[in-house]
């Protein structure tokens, strides 16, 4: 694919995060969007075979293992996954514990809503009887990979579990998006915000996880015949610069990086390991152009929406702020990295 100083950008990108005062600041929780870049950050490293790069990622969690680790919840799970890899590569024993530990809160003791969903519990709210789509890439893509890191079938089952009910009620039939969350209690989608971030949850998820975990054949159909829809819908949606709006449906909410990078990487993805037809290349292409195109001099991506509860005024999602984020580095990292495959 022919991107105009693809592999300069994607230095710029990762210099960015991992150099700077500004994305050294980023990086200085333990939470979602710390995990989300770890995970692009170590894939890059480990193709690279990039060893100051990977030396950054045992210090980080070095530094915070002797420091303590945070509470658990859904979002503060996402770190584990880069940490499994780790483990692997280098056999140390308290990265395995750890992991163990985190796995079996989160198989065990994790709140569940009605059909055994992940409850998705953060930092600072229960959210009682709620599923988000975030909660798969953040803890669910963690679980798949212990179960094949530790040959245990109750976590690649409880992974397709999770999998089948976030669609199930989070799908919007109509247009085969999804919504970012449901309740059990109220029996609603709250706004009804079919928004972008939590789209690409899925669509950058879903191809990762495929190779995470070794699934029955019918699921796997199930779950990319589930992206096939929504790549249907979202090349309808997107903008003529390559980009999707953060509420997809609405041209008039703003045009996010974070979302389209995630699209981008998910949907090219899946052309270049036959899980989605070649002519979905364009939809995926155009989009890893317009994010390459937001990679400013300095490495920052720009035009990348902050973090984002879930809320029943679609207002609420118009006016998050833009902001330099650490996912969004990481998920244009992953795009630019996969359109450099094509």
């Amino acid at each position: 694919m022919n991107i105009p100083d693809l592999k300069q950008k994607i230095d710029l990108l990762v210099r960015w995060q991992t150099q700077t005062e500004a994305g050294q600041k980023t990086m200085a929780l333990f939470d979602w969007p710390q995990g989300v870049a770890l995970f692009a950050l170590y894939l890059y490293a480990k193709e690279e075979n990039d060893k100051a790069l990977t030396e950054y990622l045992y210090r980080w969690f070095d530094a915070w293992i002797a420091k303590g680790l945070p509470g658990k919840n859904i979002n503060s799970m996402a770190p584990m996954l880069t940490l499994s890899f780790l483990y692997e590569d280098t056999k140390k024993n308290s990265y395995l514990e750890i992991c163990n530990e985190w796995l079996e809160y989160a198989m065990h003791s994790l709140p569940r809503t009605e059909e055994g969903g992940l409850q998705h519990i953060t930092i600072d709210a229960d959210n009682t009887a709620q599923l988000w789509d975030d909660t798969l890439y953040m803890t669910v893509l963690f679980i798949a990979r212990m179960g094949r890191l530790l040959s245990r079938d109750d976590c690649v089952q409880e992974s397709i579990r999770q999998f089948l009910v976030h669609i199930k009620y989070l799908s919007d039939p109509v247009t085969g998006l999804f919504f970012h969350g449901w309740t059990f209690l109220e029996k609603h989608h709250f706004a009804g915000a079919l928004w972008g971030r939590g789209n690409a949850w899925y669509t950058a998820g879903l191809v990762d996880y495929l190779e995470l975990a070794e699934i029955p054949e019918g699921v796997k159909w199930f779950l990319v015949s589930t992206l096939k829809r929504q790549a249907d819908a979202l090349k309808e949606m997107q903008a003529e610069n390559g980009m999707f709006h953060t509420l997809l449906d609405d041209p008039g909410s703003y045009q996010e990086s974070s979302a389209t990078a995630g699209f981008a990487y998910g949907i090219l993805k899946a052309v270049r390991i036959g899980l989605l037809p070649e002519s979905y290349r364009e939809v995926g292409g155009k989009a890893a152009a317009a994010v390459a195109a937001r990679v400013l001099p300095s490495g920052e991506l720009k035009e990348v929406s902050a973090g984002t509860c879930l809320r029943m005024d679609k207002d609420y999602y118009r006016n998050i702020p833009l902001r330099p984020c650490p996912y969004g580095q990481s998920m244009a990292l992953l795009a630019l990295v996969e359109a450099g495959k094509c």
